[in-house]
Formats: C-alpha cells, structure tokens, sequence
C-alpha cells in the first residue's frame, strides 16, 4: 500500500479517520486552524479534542463557477458535528437541491486528492450522506 498524508494536519488518518480541534480550555470554543490565543475569551491555552465523525448539514451551497481546473457543480457546507461547525464539501451525493437538504445526516469521509512521484498520495476529507 502506498504512503498516505493528510492535506491538512487536523485529518487524522489512522484505522478510523477522523478530525482534531484545538479547544480552549477556558471557554471550550474550537478551531481547526493553530491560534496563539483565543478569539472568544483570549485565553492562550488549549488540548485537543476528537471531533464527532458524523453530523447533520446545517446549512450548504451549490457551487456552480470555479477556476479552471476545479469541477463544478459540487456542494460547500457546514456540518453540525455534535456541536463542532465543520466547513467542509459534501461527496458521493449529486450537486442539486432534490438530493441535499440541511438536516440532512452526513458521515466524515476521505478523499483521495492526488499522487505525487513516489507514491504518496494525499488524502483530503468530506461528508457524505449517513
């Protein structure tokens, strides 16, 4: 099997894939990306945490125009993970309103982006319908 790497450090690819947040340890709010300190409550201390894998659309857009290269139409949305927001595009559903609705019960999945000369591949996620 070929090697694997995560295009963002907060996908843990492990035998069940999942997300990493740092969450403050004052007010529990949460961020995907590295913060020197809170935006809430300034605090500047964290831990991570395991964000659920599944969740519900809270809300979503059908993206129909992108720069070259990118496939169009696909859907961006938000995702509900036991009260994590998560941005992130929606997979293995069609890009339309008859198949997508907010509520809708959605799983975290992995997706494959691309091999690079040796064979790593690099491994994106999304949601898809649960």
């Amino acid at each position: 099997m070929a090697d694997r790497i995560s295009l963002v450090d907060y996908l843990i690819l492990d035998e069940k894939p999942h997300l990493i947040a740092h969450e403050c340890r004052q007010c529990s709010a949460r961020y995907f990306d590295r913060r020197n300190a809170c935006a809430s409550c300034f605090s500047a201390e964290f831990h991570d945490v395991e964000i659920a894998t599944e969740g519900t659309v809270s809300t979503y857009t059908i993206v129909a125009t992108a720069p070259p290269g990118v496939t169009v139409p696909y859907v961006a949305a938000v995702v509900d993970c036991a009260g994590t927001a998560v941005r992130a595009n929606l997979v293995n559903v069609p890009a339309d309103p008859e198949h997508v609705r907010t509520g809708m019960p959605v799983r975290l999945t992995t997706v494959p982006i691309g091999t690079d000369s040796a064979g790593v591949e690099a491994v994106g996620f999304g949601f898809e319908p649960a």
